[in-house]
């Protein structure tokens, strides 16, 4: 395994290799929490390619996604800037174009650029720099000719079919086996499509593959034999803090629910289905893994793996993401290959907006000036800031600090702080009464908010802000400034 001194000295970096820079697989899934997984010690879902790349390379186990929804961790991953850098505060619209976009920066460094599976984008044909995309945005049609290129695919293999004939919602928290043979999955259609790019690749330049899957994402639907390895498991149950009695009250009688008590039942079914769909996921995982082992490529490629965001399956009577609880914004984050030290577990606090200057270091690029994250291999930061705008509801509106150990949170809406000691309530059932940490993480809150101005912070001190602020000032002004409403 080559050291983190070799990854910076990029001229001796690949003596022996088949380029003069490593290859970069980006591997990501859509709304896996980072406590499902057996190497972040649950024992009772099954991950052994996940498990395989932790003990090869280095996991994060203080790891978050900054706005825990869909397109603002997007927009991080894009362009290695944190939320008011990019712009995107909350669910909106990824920019048309940003000073910095990652697939842009490898391609005018020599790299081939493709990327499989959701990018999440507006336009949905939006390259941001990719030399190529093979799209599945799953039920997501923002223009009246776009059709993806997996539900394209699925029309010619199966016209007489309906991708979704499962019959669950987007945001359900209901949960099925799939109805429709394997084959068909779109889980299964990322992993043949990255499968195939890497068996017939044959360019000179080194390559840069991002493959992301849409699960464990709901519909939580994975294929029969996923779901029954899970009907009898030992599940984690759900958990509800002392201070989340709020939230058990339903918003709704829909299924897509934000919010409220389903039942003991109803939500170990969502956790049999979400569990086969993270299994499924890893296990579709494993073949592009082993499609570059075949390779031979496997030792001079680095891999980096992560989430979006993460998903509550119903802790604290909350569903879905967009929330500073731990289920939503931590995220799983391995890094393996080249300046991964193997079997290094990492307790920096580290997030999405890091990946992109990670990928740039090891491929030899200069990182841009404008992006704020740090090579995940050498970061050395104190805490990370997290936020998100108006989601769901008003009162569902925050920004919040970590670093892994303790998490401030200050509601926006009306001002309420709490407080979780991380080590000693990892599953944040009850606020920390510590009056002098309380103090410490204020204070860091206002020093991180005070120079955006006077509506967050005024007189030294933090301030309600119960109106929506979706975009701040620095986002592009060649986007919209329309939200995209498919899906939250």
């Amino acid at each position: 395994m080559l050291s983190r001194r070799t990854l910076l000295t990029a001229p001796a970096f690949l003596q022996g290799l088949s380029r003069s820079k490593p290859n970069l697989l980006l591997l990501m899934s859509d709304q896996h929490r980072a406590d499902w997984m057996g190497c972040d010690g649950n024992a009772a879902v099954g991950t052994p390619n996940l498990d395989a790349l932790a003990r090869d390379g280095v996991r994060f186990r203080h790891a978050y996604s900054s706005t825990p929804t869909c397109t603002p961790a997007r927009a991080g991953l894009l362009t290695g800037m944190s939320p008011w850098r990019h712009g995107m505060l909350g669910y909106g619209e990824v920019a048309r174009k940003y000073p910095v976009e990652g697939p842009r920066v490898l391609r005018e460094a020599g790299y081939y650029t493709t990327g499989i599976g959701k990018m999440h984008w507006a336009p949905q044909r939006n390259l941001h720099g990719f030399h190529q995309t093979l799209l599945d945005e799953s039920g997501r049609v923002e223009s009246p000719d776009f059709q993806s290129d997996y539900r394209a695919w699925f029309a010619s293999e199966a016209p007489n079919l309906s991708p979704d004939a499962t019959g669950i919602g987007w945001n359900d928290n209901t949960a099925k086996p799939y109805v429709l043979p394997e084959r068909l999955h779109p889980t299964t259609w990322t992993a043949d499509c990255a499968v195939r790019f890497l068996e017939s690749y044959q360019r000179p330049q080194p390559f840069f593959l991002k493959v992301s899957f849409a699960r464990p994402h709901s519909p939580y639907d994975p294929p029969q034999r996923h779901w029954d390895r899970y009907t009898e498991a030992r599940l984690p149950e759900a958990v509800a803090g002392q201070w989340a009695a709020g939230n058990k009250p339903r918003n709704s009688q829909r299924d897509d629910i934000w919010h409220g008590d389903v039942g003991r039942a109803l939500t170990r079914r969502a956790r049999i289905g979400y569990s086969g769909s993270v299994s499924f996921m890893d296990e579709q995982l494993g073949r592009v893994t082993e499609a570059l082992r075949k390779r031979g490529w496997l030792d001079e490629t680095l891999i980096v793996y992560l989430s979006d965001h993460g998903d509550m399956t119903g802790d604290h009577y909350l569903w879905r993401k967009s929330y500073a609880y731990q289920a939503s914004a931590r995220i799983p984050m391995i890094a393996r290959g080249p300046g991964a030290d193997k079997g290094t577990l990492s307790d920096v606090p580290v997030e999405i907006r890091d990946v992109l200057p990670t990928l740039l270091t090891a491929g030899g690029v200069p990182v841009p000036a404008a992006c704020d994250g740090q090579n995940m291999l050498q970061a050395k930061r104190p805490w990370i800031d997290l936020e998100h705008d108006v989601c769901y509801d008003k009162t569902n509106h925050w920004t919040a600090l970590t670093d892994g150990r303790w998490k401030y949170i200050y509601h926006a809406f009306d001002g309420r702080e709490q407080l979780f000691d991380l080590v000693n309530d990892p599953q944040e059932l009850r606020e920390s009464s510590d009056a002098e940490a309380l103090q410490l993480w204020r204070g860091r809150m206002t020093a991180h908010l005070e120079p955006r101005g006077e509506k967050w912070v005024r007189g030294g001190k933090l301030v309600p802000r119960p109106a929506s602020m979706l975009y701040s000032p620095n986002y592009p002004a060649t986007a919209s400034s329309s939200t995209a409403a498919a899906e939250k």
